[in-house]
């Protein structure tokens, strides 16, 4: 049996979006039936489990933490891969992909292997040069000029990035038109499911002090993303609890704290909420789900996941007009957009949207219906069209 792999690098801590595109591309791949391997840098491995590095093809099933951290389904096979301790001291110095690139791969995973999928450019190169089919994905604008020599070889099959003005940029260091494509990202099916109670429960625990109205924030914590905005819009709506989830300790405690120097009490930050799964009754609580964005340079690759949960999750939202999403907004049907940057015109926004979209516990099926086509499901039948259907 030969399988399609995905090659990522995982920590399983706070603050890894990226790391979720990646598990959730291969959860897809293996929802629609292909057999798939979710394969990884295992630096917390025991050094004294040698048979890992001589014999490493042993598939596992994912464990409960696995699960829980990245929401997936029981159809995935993951590979985690020994990294030796002193590499691991190294790590500074070594290129964590090395020995994956010049061992495991040709020893071991070739053979194995009827395409690979993923956003390490080393990766990526090596499985070109072992003749496998390559999906390589690149989210951001390159620093460097793309190797000729791998990007025109059959064997590389498409680069994939997540807006138009990233897949010009792509095009521009090198990469030839035609095998570069961008894709919006997507949401696990799992959104689409109804939690009412949990959802309740939700509503119970932060609604504070008479407040009756809930606004939910979920992503990374950086001021880009629009967090010291959406704390600012707290302020100037006292009377809306709002609510902040993900990003790591350190940083959900500068924000806390940046709020508490701004004296604004109708604002709480959840952190990392684990299980995943969570996430989707707290969503089905909010009567608005928050997209603040700002301009900038960050502004025109961004594709945020959370965009694709919310949709699904019918809740009504608020997003700022940033060039990735544009698209959407003439075609979601349960939204007010605003421009970027503008605290007071985004409190304004939020306020607009309480009167016209008042919350529904089962969500609207607008929003829900028109989200199914961006599963991540969807995004992966899209991607396996640019592999040979006798290399897959």
């Amino acid at each position: 049996m030969k399988y399609y792999l995905v090659y990522s690098e995982l920590s399983q801590q706070p603050d890894s979006a990226h790391e979720i595109h990646d598990v959730m591309c291969a959860n897809a791949m293996a929802n629609l039936g292909y057999d798939t391997i979710l394969t990884y840098p295992d630096k917390a491995q025991s050094d004294l489990n040698i048979g890992s590095l001589f014999f490493p093809f042993r598939l596992q099933q994912p464990n409960t933490d696995f699960i829980e951290f990245y929401d997936i389904q029981d159809q995935l096979n993951i590979l985690p891969l020994l990294i030796p301790k002193l590499i691991r001291q190294g790590i500074n110095r070594f290129n964590l992909s090395s020995l994956v690139c010049k061992y495991y791969l040709p020893i071991y995973l070739k053979n194995k292997v009827k395409a690979v999928h993923t956003r390490n450019w080393n990766f990526a190169k090596a499985a070109v040069n072992n003749q496998i089919p390559t999906i390589f994905e690149r989210h951001y604008f390159p620093e460097n000029k793309f190797d000729q020599g791998i990007v025109n070889n059959p064997y590389f099959r498409v680069c994939i990035s997540q807006s138009e003005l990233t897949r010009q940029s792509i095009i521009d260091a090198g990469m030839p038109p035609e095998k570069a494509i961008w894709l919006h990202n997507g949401f696990n099916q799992t959104f689409l499911e109804r939690h009412p109670d949990d959802a309740e429960t939700w509503r119970k625990q932060l609604l504070k002090n008479n407040r009756d109205k809930l606004v939910i924030y979920s992503g990374a914590l950086y001021p880009f993303k629009g967090v010291d905005l959406l704390i600012d819009v707290a302020k100037l709506l006292p009377n809306i609890q709002f609510a902040i989830t993900g990003g790591t300790e350190d940083q959900v405690q500068h924000y806390q704290a940046l709020a508490n120097s701004k004296q604004i009490e109708n604002i709480t930050f959840l952190g990392w909420i684990v299980p995943r799964s969570r996430l989707i009754s707290l969503f089905q609580a909010a009567d608005i789900l928050a997209h603040p964005h700002l301009s900038g340079k960050s502004a025109n690759f961004t594709n945020p996941v959370k965009f694709f949960q919310y949709l699904a999750s019918g809740t009504p939202i608020v997003a700022t007009e940033i060039p990735p999403l544009m698209f959407f907004k003439e075609t979601v049907p349960i939204a007010v957009w605003c421009p970027p940057d503008q605290s007071s015109i985004f409190a304004q926004s939020i306020e607009k949207a309480l009167e016209i979209y008042p919350r529904k516990s089962t969500g609207y099926q607008e929003n829900i219906k028109y989200s199914q086509e961006f599963s991540w499901e969807k995004r992966a039948e899209k991607i396996v069209k640019y592999v040979p259907e006798s290399m897959v």
